[in-house]
């Protein structure tokens, strides 16, 4: 148990863990059985490949704010929304990480270098669409002028009220108040910076620290699967349905039909590295912290799943992230609100 323990801390701060495969407890193929034998069509198509630009579209998007709390923006080119504002956002392009990607965007569309230091939110609607919202530091480069408009802009400002703009959508207010808020208070009472692991995966996958509190000695337990070796719970992600669904599919097939009161908290770690080849590992691996509320001794689990109890100081360095900012927010939402 001293590996999990080993893993649980280096979750807790954002890094990867080793492991000696890559597990997936439940497949899209194991999902569609379950579906199958309830009389409904298979809604996940299998085998699924991720390609970048083809079936899954990962998108940047930069909330820089200065000292005078105005946060940094951008006047659209593209022909359906020119002349409208929004934050400097796009695409990965084949080959990026997120950081690059978040780099290069805000350069190209501003005019400025900038260093990131933290997500500050994950976002995505279907299981295929995923927005990984940052900020960071201007470290360099000048703003953008109307003289310099290109394909990419037509110029960039600084603007303390968004109301004074068109935008190109109401979506991003949300993202510029939590970054303000995490610009203007003190640091000790958000969480750590959270950068984005540069790890290829050949699948979507999603992880789960799930947490539990033990009423007989109060300590925190997380969830293991023992199916192979003792690791912790991994489902494939669904792509054509949503992030909850995926969950709480996944609960079910841990804990049966009557689930206990859960949430997912945040993100742990998000490890991400497109491929310049077609498919070749354009997944993708997130982990989040779901807390059960409701004490140990309640629970039901099926087989091949078991708690391992924390010691005392990681279970309590466990608790703190559960307290408000200090984890970074998954926010699953409708498709009709996408903006890429």
């Amino acid at each position: 148990m001293d590996t999990m323990e080993a893993n649980v801390k280096l979750l807790l701060k954002g890094q990867s863990i080793e492991e000696g495969q890559d597990y997936c407890d439940f497949t899209l193929e194991d999902q569609n059985n379950i579906t199958d034998s309830k009389g409904s069509a298979p809604a996940a198509p299998v085998p699924f490949t991720p390609a970048l630009k083809d079936n899954v579209c990962y998108i940047v998007a930069a909330v820089l704010i200065n000292d005078e709390g105005q946060v940094l923006m951008m006047q659209e080119a593209k022909r359906s929304c020119a002349g409208q504002w929004y934050l400097p956002a796009g695409r990965l392009e084949p080959g990026e990480n997120i950081i690059e990607a978040a780099k290069r965007e805000v350069l190209e569309e501003t005019g400025l270098e900038v260093a990131i230091t933290t997500l500050l939110m994950v976002e995505c609607a279907s299981g295929s669409w995923f927005r990984f919202v940052v900020t960071g530091n201007v470290t360099g480069g000048s703003l953008k002028t109307p003289a310099q408009a290109d394909s990419e802009s037509l110029q960039a400002m600084w603007v303390a009220n968004l109301e004074e703009l068109s935008l190109r959508g109401n979506d991003i207010h949300s993202l510029v108040q939590r970054a303000r808020q995490h610009s203007s208070t003190d640091r000790a009472l958000w969480h750590a910076p959270l950068l984005p692991l540069s790890i290829p995966s050949s699948k979507m996958m999603l992880r789960l620290l799930i947490a539990v509190r033990k009423k007989a000695n109060n300590r925190m337990c997380v969830l293991v699967s023992d199916k192979t070796s003792t690791h912790l719970p991994t489902t494939e992600i669904n792509p054509v349905r949503s992030l909850h669904y995926t969950l709480k599919k996944y609960m079910t097939e841990i804990f049966g039909a009557e689930l206990p009161p859960h949430r997912p908290q945040g993100v742990l770690t998000c490890e991400l590295q497109t491929s310049v080849e077609p498919g070749a590992h354009d997944g993708f691996l997130l982990t989040l912290l779901v807390p059960v509320r409701m004490p140990l001794e309640d629970i039901t689990i099926i087989d091949k799943y078991s708690w391992v109890e924390l010691p005392k100081p990681l279970g309590d360095e466990l608790l703190a992230r559960l307290e408000k900012n200090m984890i970074v927010p998954l926010n699953v939402i409708r498709v009709s609100m996408l903006i890429s």
